[in-house]
């Protein structure tokens, strides 16, 4: 089957984009922008020319509990659940002299550490990458180590005064010294540095290592979390 296009379709109170899944041409990735979601109707027609398509699956992006309720009256059902954090960057560490902005030779050892890091639902490949770059006005990876090949990359990105930790990958031979936090603080510093107020982070509620590293880092558990959604066509 042909690969599909990515694609924007707009609704009232905000946008959806749709690509393909992990580069499967039968799973649709839908990610949902904007202060609202998509009407009932808005839904059933959406999901109709994804099922026109020749999609046979359906997963959305991390969505709060008042986006996900329309979703589950059409069917949906949670795939994945996370904590949300927020940090208020009032303190940071200094610079860690261990990390440096990534250049475009970087991308295919960014998504090698990124399958590395995280098992199939949750890795990214470059279309996923590349709609997580766009997702925010404003976007900045960091890589580390600084003079070898990445084992590591974080992506931030910035909307207004919000600023969010959109990912942080570090492949297993290197966890526990030190550069996943070098790469969150970093990328923390480049985020005040350009206007943001507050930033929000989410992981996955079976990820403790990673949960542990951002409170560690100043970020305070938030009492709602995010869902993935997901339902078959």
């Amino acid at each position: 089957m042909k690969a599909h296009r990515a694609q924007s379709y707009r609704f009232h109170g905000g946008v959806a984009r749709v690509a393909a899944w992990h580069g499967r041409t039968d799973v649709a990735s839908l990610a949902l922008h904007g202060p609202d979601a998509p009407s009932p109707r808005t839904l059933h027609r959406l999901l109709e020319r994804l099922h026109e398509a020749g999609y046979r699956e359906v997963v959305t992006n991390a969505l709060g509990p008042g986006t996900c309720l329309p979703l589950v009256d059409v069917g949906f059902a949670v795939r994945g659940r996370l904590h949300l954090l927020v940090h208020d960057l009032a303190e940071l560490p200094p610079p860690s002299g261990r990390t440096r902005r990534s250049t475009r030779a970087d991308r295919n050892l960014l998504l090698a550490a990124d399958a590395a890091a995280f098992d199939e639902f949750w890795r990214f490949d470059a279309l996923a990458l590349r709609e997580a770059m766009r997702a925010t006005p404003r976007s900045h990876i960091r890589v580390a180590p600084v003079r070898s090949e990445a084992r590591g990359y974080g992506l931030f990105g910035r909307a207004g005064m919000a600023g969010y930790v959109q990912r942080l990958a570090v492949t297993p031979e290197v966890q526990g010294l030190g550069m996943g936090r070098a790469l969150l603080s970093d990328g923390l510093r480049w985020l005040r540095t350009h206007g943001a107020r507050r930033v929000y982070v989410n992981t996955q509620e079976d990820n403790e290592r990673a949960l542990a590293l951002y409170v560690k880092a100043g970020f305070a558990q938030l009492p709602i979390g995010l869902n993935v959604l997901g339902r078959e066509l």
